[in-house]
């Protein structure tokens, strides 16, 4: 299994299960209003994700967030 906190694995969750009900990875404002957090949390939680090799992205650019672990390593989104 993946080492990651159950804070993460819930960002991960949700990035996962909203990019396979919308057809395209959330924003960094869909994850702020999900989550109701600040927006320099919801980053450093995506740069946190990404620097553990959890997804990839593209900086400074929209919507391009990917998850890199298999759907049966993610914990169900709470």
């Amino acid at each position: 299994m993946p080492d990651f906190t159950e804070k993460q694995g819930q960002y991960l969750a949700f990035i996962y299960n909203y990019t396979k009900i919308n057809a395209r990875p959330p924003a960094e404002a869909d994850i702020q209003r999900y989550f109701r957090v600040t927006p320099p949390t919801v980053h450093q939680m995506i740069l946190t994700l990404e620097q553990k090799g959890f997804i990839r992205r593209i900086p400074r650019q929209a919507r391009t967030i990917k998850i890199l672990l298999p759907p049966e390593q993610l914990p169900y989104l709470k």
